[in-house]
Protein backbone atom coordinates (compact mmCIF):
# COMPACT_ATOMS: atom_id res chain seq x y z
CA UNK A 1 0.00 0.00 0.00
CA UNK A 2 1.69 3.44 -0.61
CA UNK A 3 2.04 5.95 1.98
CA UNK A 4 -0.75 8.62 2.22
CA UNK A 5 2.46 11.19 2.37
CA UNK A 6 3.16 10.01 -0.80
CA UNK A 7 -0.45 9.78 -2.29
CA UNK A 8 -1.21 13.73 -1.13
CA UNK A 9 2.40 14.79 -2.96
CA UNK A 10 1.36 13.03 -6.47
CA UNK A 11 -2.06 14.47 -6.22
CA UNK A 12 -0.57 18.32 -5.40
CA UNK A 13 1.81 17.63 -8.10
CA UNK A 14 -0.30 16.69 -10.50
CA UNK A 15 -2.49 19.43 -9.95
CA UNK A 16 -0.59 22.09 -11.43
CA UNK A 17 -0.48 20.00 -14.79
CA UNK A 18 -4.44 20.76 -15.01
CA UNK A 19 -6.62 23.30 -16.68
CA UNK A 20 -7.61 26.05 -14.86
CA UNK A 21 -5.96 37.50 -14.83
CA UNK A 22 -4.63 37.96 -11.32
CA UNK A 23 -3.29 41.29 -10.09
CA UNK A 24 0.70 41.61 -10.56
CA UNK A 25 2.70 40.66 -7.80
CA UNK A 26 6.60 41.37 -7.26
CA UNK A 27 8.53 38.96 -8.50
CA UNK A 28 11.52 39.26 -5.66
CA UNK A 29 11.50 35.38 -4.42
CA UNK A 30 11.19 32.60 -6.93
CA UNK A 31 11.64 29.37 -4.91
CA UNK A 32 9.80 26.07 -4.10
CA UNK A 33 10.42 25.84 -0.39
CA UNK A 34 11.67 22.55 0.63
CA UNK A 35 12.89 21.41 4.05
CA UNK A 36 15.29 23.55 4.55
CA UNK A 37 15.67 25.57 7.87
CA UNK A 38 18.36 26.98 10.39
CA UNK A 39 19.38 25.21 13.13
CA UNK A 40 18.26 26.95 16.70
CA UNK A 41 20.73 29.92 17.19
CA UNK A 42 21.91 29.60 13.80
CA UNK A 43 21.77 33.16 11.47
CA UNK A 44 21.44 33.03 7.84
CA UNK A 45 21.28 35.30 4.65
CA UNK A 46 20.26 34.08 1.24
CA UNK A 47 20.83 36.65 -1.62
CA UNK A 48 17.62 36.13 -4.01
CA UNK A 49 17.96 37.64 -8.05
CA UNK A 50 16.47 37.67 -10.62
CA UNK A 51 15.85 39.38 -14.22
CA UNK A 52 13.47 39.27 -17.62
CA UNK A 53 14.72 40.06 -20.09
CA UNK A 54 11.67 39.18 -22.38
CA UNK A 55 8.47 39.97 -20.15
CA UNK A 56 5.25 41.50 -20.84
CA UNK A 57 5.84 45.11 -21.05
CA UNK A 58 1.89 46.44 -20.31
CA UNK A 59 1.06 47.07 -16.88
CA UNK A 60 -1.68 45.56 -15.40
CA UNK A 61 -2.73 48.53 -13.82
CA UNK A 62 -1.95 52.55 -13.76
CA UNK A 63 1.33 53.24 -12.70
CA UNK A 64 2.49 49.24 -12.10
CA UNK A 65 6.19 48.93 -12.64
CA UNK A 66 6.51 46.17 -15.03
CA UNK A 67 8.70 43.02 -14.89
CA UNK A 68 9.88 43.53 -18.18
CA UNK A 69 14.24 43.90 -18.53
CA UNK A 70 14.08 44.77 -14.73
CA UNK A 71 16.28 43.55 -11.92
CA UNK A 72 15.40 42.31 -8.41
CA UNK A 73 18.07 41.48 -5.97
CA UNK A 74 16.50 40.52 -2.56
CA UNK A 75 18.51 39.50 0.70
CA UNK A 76 16.79 37.51 2.71
CA UNK A 77 18.25 36.90 6.56
CA UNK A 78 16.77 34.39 8.88
CA UNK A 79 17.64 33.12 12.66
CA UNK A 80 16.23 29.41 13.57
CA UNK A 81 14.53 29.95 16.76
CA UNK A 82 13.88 26.55 17.32
CA UNK A 83 13.95 22.74 15.24
CA UNK A 84 10.80 23.41 14.00
CA UNK A 85 10.81 27.58 13.77
CA UNK A 86 12.66 29.65 11.66
CA UNK A 87 12.17 33.71 11.45
CA UNK A 88 13.41 35.22 8.11
CA UNK A 89 12.87 38.82 6.58
CA UNK A 90 13.39 40.00 2.78
CA UNK A 91 14.58 43.71 1.63
CA UNK A 92 13.48 43.24 -2.12
CA UNK A 93 15.36 45.73 -4.14
CA UNK A 94 14.30 46.85 -7.43
CA UNK A 95 16.18 48.21 -10.51
CA UNK A 96 13.49 49.09 -13.29
CA UNK A 97 14.32 52.14 -16.16
CA UNK A 98 17.74 52.63 -14.71
CA UNK A 99 16.67 53.44 -10.67
CA UNK A 100 17.06 51.66 -8.08
CA UNK A 101 14.40 51.06 -5.42
CA UNK A 102 13.73 49.63 -2.41
CA UNK A 103 10.55 47.89 -2.97
CA UNK A 104 9.14 47.47 0.77
CA UNK A 105 10.14 44.73 3.40
CA UNK A 106 8.29 41.35 3.78
CA UNK A 107 8.70 39.33 7.50
CA UNK A 108 8.09 35.71 7.79
CA UNK A 109 7.62 33.03 10.08
CA UNK A 110 8.44 29.27 8.87
CA UNK A 111 7.04 25.64 10.88
CA UNK A 112 8.93 22.36 9.82
CA UNK A 113 7.64 20.29 12.08
CA UNK A 114 8.12 17.09 9.89
CA UNK A 115 11.42 16.45 8.81
CA UNK A 116 13.54 13.84 7.66
CA UNK A 117 16.88 12.35 8.89
CA UNK A 118 19.62 15.16 7.49
CA UNK A 119 21.39 11.99 6.19
CA UNK A 120 19.32 9.49 4.52
CA UNK A 121 16.18 11.94 3.99
CA UNK A 122 12.18 11.05 4.08
CA UNK A 123 9.28 12.75 4.35
CA UNK A 124 8.58 16.48 4.88
CA UNK A 125 5.87 18.91 5.88
CA UNK A 126 5.12 22.56 7.03
CA UNK A 127 3.93 25.45 6.52
CA UNK A 128 5.36 29.06 5.83
CA UNK A 129 3.45 32.64 6.87
CA UNK A 130 4.60 35.82 5.51
CA UNK A 131 3.57 39.31 5.54
CA UNK A 132 4.18 42.39 3.16
CA UNK A 133 4.01 46.00 2.89
CA UNK A 134 5.22 46.61 -0.98
CA UNK A 135 4.79 50.05 -2.41
CA UNK A 136 2.06 50.03 -5.34
CA UNK A 137 4.05 50.25 -8.03
CA UNK A 138 5.27 46.36 -7.44
CA UNK A 139 2.10 45.49 -6.36
CA UNK A 140 -1.56 45.85 -6.66
CA UNK A 141 -2.26 45.85 -2.97
CA UNK A 142 0.20 47.18 -0.71
CA UNK A 143 -0.11 44.62 2.60
CA UNK A 144 -0.58 41.10 1.92
CA UNK A 145 -0.19 37.97 3.79
CA UNK A 146 0.79 34.35 1.93
CA UNK A 147 0.24 31.03 3.56
CA UNK A 148 2.74 28.58 1.77
CA UNK A 149 2.38 24.33 2.63
CA UNK A 150 5.29 23.01 1.98
CA UNK A 151 5.11 19.13 1.48
CA UNK A 152 7.31 16.73 -0.07
CA UNK A 153 10.53 13.72 0.14
CA UNK A 154 13.75 14.08 0.00
CA UNK A 155 16.24 10.77 -0.53
CA UNK A 156 20.13 10.52 -1.43
CA UNK A 157 19.48 11.17 -4.94
CA UNK A 158 15.74 12.45 -5.45
CA UNK A 159 13.75 15.54 -4.09
CA UNK A 160 10.17 15.91 -4.67
CA UNK A 161 8.71 19.24 -3.33
CA UNK A 162 5.28 20.88 -3.70
CA UNK A 163 3.39 24.29 -2.64
CA UNK A 164 0.14 25.36 -2.79
CA UNK A 165 -0.22 28.81 -1.86
CA UNK A 166 -2.44 31.15 -0.60
CA UNK A 167 -2.45 35.22 -0.60
CA UNK A 168 -4.60 37.52 0.36
CA UNK A 169 -4.60 41.29 -0.14
CA UNK A 170 -4.87 42.96 3.50
CA UNK A 171 -5.25 46.16 2.24
CA UNK A 172 -7.91 47.83 -0.85
CA UNK A 173 -7.00 49.22 -3.72
CA UNK A 174 -8.95 50.25 -7.17
CA UNK A 175 -7.27 47.30 -7.99
CA UNK A 176 -8.05 44.71 -5.66
CA UNK A 177 -10.29 44.97 -2.28
CA UNK A 178 -9.41 43.44 0.50
CA UNK A 179 -11.05 40.05 2.36
CA UNK A 180 -11.70 38.08 -0.85
CA UNK A 181 -10.75 34.31 -1.66
CA UNK A 182 -7.64 34.27 -1.95
CA UNK A 183 -5.34 33.65 -4.97
CA UNK A 184 -4.11 30.22 -5.32
CA UNK A 185 -0.70 29.15 -7.14
CA UNK A 186 0.95 25.70 -6.92
CA UNK A 187 4.35 25.53 -7.10
CA UNK A 188 6.41 22.17 -7.74
CA UNK A 189 10.39 20.87 -8.04
CA UNK A 190 11.65 17.85 -8.60
CA UNK A 191 15.67 17.28 -8.80
CA UNK A 192 17.87 14.44 -9.30
CA UNK A 193 21.47 14.30 -8.17
CA UNK A 194 23.91 14.56 -11.24
CA UNK A 195 27.28 14.48 -9.49
CA UNK A 196 28.12 14.21 -5.39
CA UNK A 197 27.66 18.11 -5.30
CA UNK A 198 25.38 19.18 -8.21
CA UNK A 199 21.71 18.49 -8.62
CA UNK A 200 19.38 19.38 -11.76
CA UNK A 201 15.79 18.77 -12.33
CA UNK A 202 12.80 21.48 -13.06
CA UNK A 203 10.16 23.77 -11.57
CA UNK A 204 6.78 24.53 -12.11
CA UNK A 205 4.66 27.53 -11.35
CA UNK A 206 1.38 27.88 -11.87
CA UNK A 207 -0.52 30.99 -10.48
CA UNK A 208 -4.24 29.49 -10.76
CA UNK A 209 -6.58 32.35 -9.76
CA UNK A 210 -9.09 33.19 -6.62
CA UNK A 211 -9.77 29.91 -4.91
CA UNK A 212 -13.53 28.81 -6.36
CA UNK A 213 -13.01 30.90 -9.30
CA UNK A 214 -9.62 29.49 -11.01
CA UNK A 215 -8.81 32.01 -14.56
CA UNK A 216 -9.05 30.13 -17.93
CA UNK A 217 -6.13 28.07 -18.64
CA UNK A 218 -4.99 30.67 -20.89
CA UNK A 219 -5.41 33.32 -18.54
CA UNK A 220 -2.95 31.48 -15.74
CA UNK A 221 0.60 32.40 -15.26
CA UNK A 222 2.44 29.24 -15.68
CA UNK A 223 6.39 29.26 -15.71
CA UNK A 224 8.83 25.86 -16.51
CA UNK A 225 12.40 26.21 -15.26
CA UNK A 226 15.17 24.03 -15.87
CA UNK A 227 17.56 24.29 -12.19
CA UNK A 228 20.58 23.40 -10.81
CA UNK A 229 21.69 23.08 -7.03
CA UNK A 230 25.23 23.20 -6.29
CA UNK A 231 26.50 22.51 -2.99
CA UNK A 232 29.62 23.54 -1.82
CA UNK A 233 31.39 24.68 1.13
CA UNK A 234 32.18 28.00 -0.04
CA UNK A 235 28.94 29.18 -1.98
CA UNK A 236 26.06 26.96 -2.37
CA UNK A 237 23.85 28.42 -5.13
CA UNK A 238 20.72 27.48 -7.12
CA UNK A 239 20.27 29.05 -10.96
CA UNK A 240 17.40 28.33 -13.24
CA UNK A 241 16.24 29.47 -16.60
CA UNK A 242 12.69 30.02 -16.89
CA UNK A 243 9.99 30.24 -19.94
CA UNK A 244 6.52 31.17 -19.38
CA UNK A 245 3.99 28.84 -21.39
CA UNK A 246 1.34 31.28 -22.53
CA UNK A 247 0.69 35.17 -23.36
CA UNK A 248 -0.15 35.91 -19.65
CA UNK A 249 3.28 35.41 -18.23
CA UNK A 250 6.80 36.70 -19.03
CA UNK A 251 8.21 34.72 -21.48
CA UNK A 252 11.68 34.54 -20.45
CA UNK A 253 13.40 34.78 -16.49
CA UNK A 254 16.64 33.83 -15.14
CA UNK A 255 16.98 33.04 -11.60
CA UNK A 256 19.89 32.52 -8.33
CA UNK A 257 19.96 32.22 -5.34
CA UNK A 258 22.92 32.53 -3.09
CA UNK A 259 24.00 30.97 0.21
CA UNK A 260 25.98 33.81 1.35
CA UNK A 261 28.66 33.04 4.56
CA UNK A 262 28.15 34.39 8.18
Amino acid sequence: MQNPAFRLVVAASLSTLLPAPAPAALPDEIQVYTDDINAPGEFGLELHMNTTPRGNRTPEYPGEVVAHRGLRITPEFSYGLSRSFELGFYLPLVLAGGNWSVAGFKPRLKWLPIKGDAASGGWYAGANLELSNVKPRFNAARHNAELRIMLGHRSRDWLIGVNPVFSWALSASQQVPASQNPQVSFNTKVTRRVTENMAAGFEFYNQKGRLGNFDPSAEQGKTFYLVLDVENRVLPFHVGIGRGTNSATDRWTVKAIFDLPL
